[in-house]
């Protein structure tokens, strides 16, 4: 989805691995209203000022589960976005997702709807008459800088359940305890699903050269003895070969995304990642030229087909550079 912040922060990301062994860090969400009063809040976990990146994610937005019919649910009309791959995994409802690759695809509860936006791309998500309620994660990754001017295409996948211990695993994207997942990474990258039954246990093998997150969305978790609050996320450092992961006294279903460091600075503003101030700027100028001003369908960004409605303006940019964060 899109980050719908009327004044997003400018964030120069470089995150170096810490060394193994380190204590479980735990991040805790804050409040992003997505539009207007009726609007959806999501709960945003990454990037902040503790920590940007977690292998080459880079963004994490957690909603729901919200009640349609008080929020009004998901509509986001066509906006931009550069240089990262969209990660949509949904725990209830149905969106309706459409992009400027040609792709329209409904996104469902368990199935990995993947779009890599490569040098350049729009596209739109609404959730769909049928859903009651809306309850999902949107993930994104970083690029890495030999393939962020690829073009942009659109990937579906559908992971079948693996036990392992007391844990139901669904792997979306890389490999983890034996499974794999074909949809396209650019970096050495893991994503899965796990559900564990109240009380129970599961020993999670891991690559030494990965960090791990552990965003929980429901129930109580401990992460190597350390205990991740419902909605937050445990931060794990490179160094460890695996994971004990134990649940509370309700069910847990958590989301782990892992990755090896991506080793390179990134530029974060509104839905455009680059490499400096002047690349998203021209970013920024190309999509109100082309789009928003309606110059060219032939444009970087191209045009989303079925769209009832108008694309999204871009914020003003800020009146600094963009520069690094403490």
């Amino acid at each position: 989805m899109s980050n719908l912040e009327t004044a997003p922060a400018e964030i120069d990301c470089e995150n170096g691995p810490t060394a193994g062994g380190e204590p479980i860090q735990i991040l805790e969400p804050r409040g992003v209203p997505l539009g207007g009063p009726r609007a959806m809040t999501v709960r945003r976990t990454l990037p902040q000022r503790q920590r940007s990146l977690i292998g080459a994610w880079c963004f994490i937005d957690h909603y729901g589960p919200d009640d349609v019919a008080v929020t009004g649910g998901m509509t986001v009309p066509p906006h931009p976005h550069t240089g990262l791959q969209t990660v949509s995994w949904l725990f209830a409802g149905e969106i309706e997702h459409r992009d400027s690759s040609g792709s329209h695809a409904l996104v469902r509860p368990g199935e990995l709807n993947l779009m890599t936006a490569g040098r350049g791309i729009q596209h739109s998500e609404v959730s769909t008459s049928q859903t009651s309620q809306l309850h999902g994660v949107q993930l994104w990754t970083a690029l890495p800088d030999a393939t962020r001017h690829s073009a942009p295409f659109f990937e579906h996948y559908v992971p079948s359940p693996v036990e392992l211990g007391d844990a139901t695993l669904r792997v979306f994207l890389g490999s983890l305890a034996g499974d794999h997942a074909p949809a396209t990474a650019f970096s050495p990258l893991v994503g899965a699903q796990i559900d564990l039954p109240a009380g129970g246990a599961v020993t999670i093998p891991t690559e030494a050269s990965f960090e791990y997150g552990l965003l929980v969305d429901g129930g109580e978790a401990r992460l190597a003895g350390e205990t991740i609050p419902e909605t937050h996320l445990g931060y794990s450092s490179v160094g460890r070969t695996s994971l004990d992961l134990e649940a509370g006294s309700r069910p847990l279903r958590a989301v782990l995304i892992g990755g090896a460091p991506l080793g390179e600075r990134i530029v974060m503003w509104w839905n455009f990642i680059g490499r400096s101030h002047e690349e998203v700027v021209q970013y920024r100028s190309e999509w109100q030229a082309d789009v928003i001003d309606g110059v060219s369908d032939d444009g970087r960004f191209g045009s989303v087909k079925g769209y009832d409605g108008r694309p999204l303006p871009a914020p003003v940019m800020p009146n600094v550079r963009l520069r690094p964060r403490d």
